[in-house]
């Protein structure tokens, strides 16, 4: 079971399926104590009867299919309205995060002080409404959800062997009831609530929904039946709490039918959402398989102006350079991880062009923005090509606290050496607009606006508020 001073009920929280000439196709989800009744939900003059998707660890999770019209202006569960955007042909807002806690203690830190940037958030979306929020990875920390069980303690280094079928199932019901405890205490923020009750949400998982370095650690430790085991609760707990999806949605919500890859893609009035997911399919030396691929290479179906979810930064500095001399120095090693995980690895080198490639396609038909996290910093990078550059946005950190500000600068280092992979498509890193460095080392998170029909990106840090804003 969770424990006791877990939240026990959240919701609704909306989730975006789709968009089409009727509107906006929605899911909500509620979350309640499983003996707990769960009332109506009326949107568009209809009352919707709630489906019970999941009951785990004493808590029922409630979903409601729907939606809403480009003449509705929300939807009303249990006596209270939400407000929800709904004429999306016109000017536009979305809004993008990253890096929602830390690898050790979260669970313990004042709410005050972790949800700080969600309240801000919230704040803005008071002031002038999001239509969407994109979640870009490591939604949750789980790295803790191994510990207090004797087949996982040790692991990834200490790897059990003959474990039984019935050893197996109880560490799955113990990880599982860590991912509930997390995902509830994150879902029941009054901040994060406040939002996703009004703000539709599309989300992609990181390492840290699963563990610390998954796909970037010894093929020995994830191959393994603990590996394998963390995987598939991990897996089913992002369907549930991040999609309110089961098994038998994904053919619905993703873009792999068969769920080998849970990379999405939806069509918003001209803009195309996407992203492909880079943590089921990886290894250490390769980010995606063939599905992935297919999501990426694939031509859009409407190219007005695509926006690309990236979880790890698409353009980046010369980590190689880092990869290359680190064992030169003791204790560097254990950062070996990190650097596998990034495109930019010597062991991802074919991949990093490859998708480099694969986006210069997508911006032969229109603007292509690429939004990404996982570095707990926020800049921006430039790759040149025709008929203008591909943006890339990176927010990370609305609830982890910032690293110091000597990684921010050796970071910057790097970028002043530059990298271009392909020929005649130099990639640059910026600072954000006003901002004299070009990482910056404070909390943040990304608004996207299209106004009149052009669009811009500001980011709002915790120190410095808000950057000018920059034409995308």
């Amino acid at each position: 079971m969770i424990e006791t001073s877990a939240p026990r009920q959240a919701g609704p929280l909306l989730h975006l399926r789709g968009h089409d000439a009727e509107g906006l196709r929605l899911a909500a989800v509620v979350i309640r104590p499983e003996d707990a009744p769960c009332g109506d939900l009326h949107a568009s003059g209809t009352a919707h009867r709630a489906r019970r998707i999941a009951t785990l660890e004493g808590l029922a999770v409630w979903r409601f299919d729907f939606r809403l019209g480009p003449q509705d202006r929300g939807y009303a569960f249990e006596d209270t309205e939400y407000p929800v955007e709904t004429d999306l042909g016109g000017d536009l807002r979305l809004a993008f995060l990253s890096c929602n806690g830390e690898e050790i203690g979260d669970m313990d830190r004042d709410p005050a002080e972790r949800d700080a940037m969600w309240e801000r958030m919230r704040t803005e979306h008071e002031d002038q409404p999001f239509a969407a929020l994109l979640q870009g990875g490591d939604q949750i920390y789980a790295d803790e959800v191994t510990q207090g069980h004797p087949l996982s303690d040790g692991w990834p280094e200490d790897i059990p062997q003959g474990a039984t079928e019935e050893d197996l199932s109880e560490l799955a019901a113990h990880l599982r009831a860590g991912f509930v405890n997390r995902y509830m205490r994150g879902l029941a923020s009054p901040a994060f609530g406040g939002l996703a009750a009004r703000v539709p949400s599309l989300a992609v998982w990181d390492d840290h929904d699963i563990c610390d370095g998954w796909g970037s650690l010894p093929v020995a430790a994830t191959n393994s039946a603990v590996g394998r085991t963390l995987f598939s609760v991990a897996r089913e707990m992002y369907l549930l709490f991040q999609h309110g999806a089961v098994e038998a949605d994904v053919a619905d919500i993703f873009v792999d039918p068969s769920g080998m890859q849970l990379g999405w893609q939806r069509q918003l009035p001209g803009v195309t959402l996407m992203a492909p997911d880079l943590r089921s399919e990886r290894g250490r030396r390769r980010v995606m398989g063939e599905a992935g691929w297919r999501l990426l290479e694939r031509p859009v179906p409407e190219p007005e102006r695509t926006i690309i979810v990236s979880s790890v930064p698409l353009l980046g500095p010369r980590l190689s350079l880092v990869e290359a001399v680190m064992w030169l120095w003791p204790g560097m090693q254990k950062y070996e991880d990190d650097l596998r995980d990034q495109w930019q690895s010597r062991a991802h080198r074919e991949d990093w062009k490859r998708a480099l490639r694969a986006v210069l396609g997508l911006r032969a038909q229109g603007p292509v923005t690429v939004l990404s996290g996982e570095i707990h910093l926020a800049t921006r990078a430039e790759m040149a090509a025709s008929p203008g550059p591909v943006h890339q946005l990176v927010a990370s950190g609305i609830a982890h606290r910032a690293p110091p500000k000597g990684y921010a600068r050796g970071l910057g280092w790097l970028a002043w050496l530059g990298e271009g992979p392909l020929s005649g498509h130099r990639i640059r890193i910026l600072p954000p607009p006003g901002m004299r460095r070009r990482y910056v080392a404070e909390r943040n998170f990304l608004v996207l606006e299209r106004r009149d029909g052009d669009w811009n990106a500001v980011w709002h840090l915790e120190e410095s508020g808000e950057t000018l804003p920059l034409p995308i």
